[in-house]
C-alpha cells in the first residue's frame, strides 16, 4: 500500500503546483508545494495554516477479486488564518479557495501507481483511484478556520508488494 500512498501524494503535490504555484511550505529548510503527509513529517504542535495535510486512517483488504484490492481511508486537513493584509477578515474566502484547490487536485480521480523507492520512479502497471471527497463542516478555533475532507484510495496489490 505504500506505493499507492506515495503515488497519491505525488499526484496531488504535482497537481497543486499547477493549480496554485504560490501555495508553498517551508519544511526542514526546503520550499515545496503546500501539501505534506503527516506520517512522513516530524510531529506538529499545531497543523500549519494554508497547507494541506494528508493523514492516513483505516485500511481494508478485499481478496475475493481476481487481484487483491486494498482500500485506505485518507483525510486531508487544512486551515487558514486569512491574510495579514486583511487582518484575517478574508479567512472565509481563503478557505473556499483551498476547497477549490483540493477539488482540482483530486480530479481526475486516478493516477498511475509508481514505486518511488527507485530513481527514477518505476511504473507498476496499474492505477490507483479514489472516491469523490466528502467535505466536513468548517471548524472555527479563535481566528483559524479549518476543514477536513475524506476519501478512500483503492489499489490493486502488485506481485511482491506488501499490503500494509
Amino acid at each position: 500500500m505504500q506505493n499507492a500512498k506515495d503515488s497519491f501524494y505525488v499526484a496531488l503535490r504535482t497537481r497543486l503546483a499547477v493549480i496554485n504555484p504560490e501555495r508553498m511550505v517551508l519544511l526542514r529548510g526546503t520550499v515545496r508545494p503546500g501539501i505534506v503527509v503527516e506520517e512522513a513529517e516530524a510531529p506538529f504542535a499545531q497543523l500549519p495554516p494554508d497547507v494541506f495535510v494528508l493523514r492516513w486512517l483505516g485500511l481494508g483488504v478485499d481478496e475475493d477479486l481476481s487481484s487483491t484490492m486494498v482500500a485506505a481511508e485518507c483525510e486531508v486537513l487544512y486551515s487558514t488564518l486569512g491574510t495579514q493584509s486583511f487582518g484575517g477578515l478574508d479567512r472565509g474566502r481563503a478557505l473556499s479557495a483551498m476547497d477549490a484547490e483540493l477539488v482540482g487536485m483530486l480530479s481526475p480521480f486516478w493516477t498511475p501507481k509508481l514505486n518511488y523507492m527507485t530513481t527514477p520512479a518505476a511504473a507498476l502497471g496499474t492505477n490507483i483511484f479514489w472516491d469523490e471527497p466528502v467535505f466536513g463542516t468548517v471548524t472555527v478555533a479563535r481566528d483559524r478556520l479549518s476543514r477536513v475532507a475524506r476519501m478512500v484510495v483503492y489499489s490493486y496489490v502488485e506481485s511482491g508488494e506488501l499490503v500494509a
